[in-house]
């Protein structure tokens, strides 16, 4: 039987953070810094201001103070008699033009950058965007510029995904919409009174979509609300609030969401709740989250894994640390902190992990089933490309938010 979890929320100096525990072992972990200047999932109303041939991307005004780049394979445009024309087969110089107002999504979070961030390129100091809008739920993403059903990669079981795809298919008026991996076992009721809430918010935006003006039109999912969507599939225990402002917005997007979960939501009484992060030094998380900034994760078997960003790469190389135990148990070991490193960190791009060296064949495609397990838990997509030639595995994740380590000194810097 899978370990129950429990979400705490909590608030320091404007910035949100929350957290996602089971058994009492930290899982998941948001950070909302208060200077966060674009947040992932938020839409605008936005000016195309540049093209830019050699990227084949356009450069929009977002609100006026933010920017994003909107690459050509994110361009959709929706034509007069309703069908829509997807970029990557023509330039982008062909599709939009200079002035134009277009309708785009934030893909990840972004931060304002300092001055050591000088030597970065120009398009890497703004976040990308999108005119593919996707609205989340908690079963469900809706897309209503790609109009076809589909079901999450995620779902890796050839059976269950036609099951799946079918099940979406037969129902009626249920149509751009993903199907989450928590959604694998999920009563169709459910799923069409969802689909019916994320129609009404896509209606609800469409009338903003006018004028020559560019804003903020829906800010995107913050941390309270990311964490609730990543594990209210789970089995959850409790979600702990310290202020009544959290208690409303938790019991707001439950009671849209997830109406199981409202008599989950506990007020938790702490002493001096205005003083830091109250609620994690009243269940004693603080240490675990410290442990995040160190170079190293320890294993409950004398193993080690050694973590090193850098800016091209992620290299994280694996100790046995005098396990007994044999090369595949320690790796497997090994695999699920790194998993769980992974998601809490939030580290992103490429990712190259030194394994202890596997005896065989057979060993090896064992280790890398055990870690597609592991990272089915992740929010973001995570995907395994094998052993290279040197025996590395290859992995890549593409991030919504940035780094824990540089939303952590956002939210702490003065």
């Amino acid at each position: 039987m899978s370990k129950t979890v429990d979400i705490l929320i909590e608030e320091m100096d404007g910035s949100l953070w929350s957290a996602a525990l089971e058994g009492g072992k930290l899982t998941g972990l948001e950070v909302d810094p208060s200077q966060e200047e674009v947040r992932w999932g938020s839409v605008y109303w936005a000016r195309v201001f540049r093209i830019d041939t050699s990227l084949d991307a356009a450069f929009v005004d977002l609100d006026g103070a933010n920017k994003g780049i909107l690459n050509c394979a994110d361009v959709y445009i929706t034509n007069e008699d309703g069908t829509v024309t997807r970029g990557g087969s023509v330039a982008i110089g062909k599709l939009l033009r200079p002035g134009q107002m277009v309708a785009v999504q934030a893909k990840s979070g972004y931060l304002p950058k300092t001055e050591e961030d000088d030597n970065l390129h120009s398009e890497d100091k703004i976040p990308p965007v999108s005119m593919n809008i996707a609205l989340n739920g908690r079963y469900l993403i809706y897309t209503p510029m790609a109009p076809e059903n589909r079901v999450s990669q995620r779902i890796r079981n050839k059976q269950l995904r036609q099951s799946l795809m079918s099940m979406l298919d037969a129902l009626d008026d249920v149509r751009g919409m993903i199907l989450r991996a928590a959604a694998a076992h999920t009563q169709t009721d459910i799923l069409i009174r969802e689909s019916k809430i994320l129609k009404a918010i896509w209606e609800q935006l469409k009338p903003h979509f006018s004028g020559e003006e560019s804003g903020l039109i829906m800010e995107g999912h913050d941390a309270l609300q990311r964490i609730l969507a990543d594990y209210s599939s789970k089995r959850i225990d409790r979600i702990e609030v310290v202020t009544m402002d959290h208690y409303q917005q938790v019991e707001e997007w439950c009671e849209i969401f997830a109406p199981d979960l409202v008599p989950k939501i506990a007020p938790v009484e702490v002493n001096d709740p205005e003083e830091g992060l109250a609620l994690f030094e009243h269940r004693d998380l603080m240490g675990q989250i410290e442990d995040l900034f160190q170079p190293y994760g320890v294993l409950a078997s004398g193993g080690s894994i050694i973590i090193e960003s850098t800016a091209a790469l992620v290299a994280i190389d694996v100790n046995s640390g005098g396990d007994k135990r044999g090369r595949l148990a320690t790796n497997i070991e090994a695999a699920e902190e790194i998993a769980r490193q992974i998601r809490l960190r939030n580290l992103g791009g490429m990712i190259l992990v030194d394994f202890l060296k596997m005896k065989s064949k057979d060993d090896a495609e064992a280790l890398r089933k055990a870690f597609e397990d592991f990272i089915m838990d992740d929010p973001c997509t995570v995907q395994l490309h094998g052993m290279s030639s040197l025996g590395l595995m290859e992995i890549t994740r593409s991030r919504r938010t940035p780094a824990l380590q540089e939303r952590f000194d956002s939210a702490f810097s003065s």
